[in-house]
């Protein structure tokens, strides 16, 4: 009789034991989730308009906050963040957007002008933003490969 108390309570304990294995099918599914999410909003991270930066060796900028892009495409064109405005109104959006942010024109500016952009052109632009009252101006490039 002793024999199969004894042999019923072996089999309680062992029917309540816990599983010590880590089911990590759960982490992957997470791990692969975000990384699809990161692929996918990767590329609309660049700022501005597509240009063809030329190639620099330079040190990158270490910037607090987000700098103003300016854009300079091929065929002259200029850009501030994703919207085109002609030369005469460039002018008066710059000047409305120094006195509406709260850095004003201390605003760091980065000119990306295209690889093929005339340096007529970007000196133009330059010029244009100096006269508007930001002097806090970068040029953007790519690091040489």
């Amino acid at each position: 009789m002793k024999n199969k108390c004894s042999s019923r309570r072996r089999h309680r304990r062992s029917r309540y034991n816990l599983m010590s294995e880590i089911n990590i099918t759960p982490f992957v599914d997470v791990v692969l989730v975000l990384l699809v999410i990161f692929m996918v909003s990767a590329p609309l991270l660049v700022n501005g308009v597509p240009i063809d930066l030329p190639e620099m060796t330079a040190d990158h900028l270490n910037a607090d906050t987000e700098p103003l892009t300016v854009s300079i495409a091929e065929d002259g064109r200029i850009a501030i963040k994703e919207a085109y405005y002609p030369r005469e109104e460039f002018s008066v959006r710059l000047k409305t957007i120094g006195t509406a942010t709260p850095e004003g024109f201390r605003q760091r500016i980065v000119i990306r002008g295209a690889k093929t952009a005339s340096y007529e052109k970007v000196l133009d632009i330059l010029s244009l933003i100096q006269k508007a009252g930001f002097h806090n101006v970068a040029l953007a490039t790519v690091p040489v490969k």
